[in-house]
């Protein structure tokens, strides 16, 4: 028997402009959001090359994580939620 997925891991969010401006509009699921971040990062090469856990922020990405140069993978959800509402 197939698992059900959970509604509220899909339920839509509105994104901020400066989240918009990485992951496009809006809105979307959280996974969704993490899942083009990563995209982007990945893209971009913004990993730290001696520790991959961390993000290198671009402007962009500055902008989100409220003006750190780095981050950590853990510390970006939580600074990404900031930029999330409910839709």
């Amino acid at each position: 028997m197939p698992r059900k997925a959970n509604p509220a891991l899909l339920r839509p969010y509105k994104v901020s402009a400066e989240l918009a401006a990485v992951v496009g509009a809006g809105p979307m699921p959280r996974s969704q959001v993490v899942k083009k971040i990563w995209e982007y990062i990945k893209k971009n090469d913004l990993q730290n090359p001696k520790n991959k856990r961390n993000i290198l922020a671009d402007d962009k990405l500055k902008a989100i994580f409220g003006g750190k140069s780095e981050v950590t993978m853990f510390e970006m959800a939580k600074l990404v939620n900031n930029h999330l509402t409910a839709a």
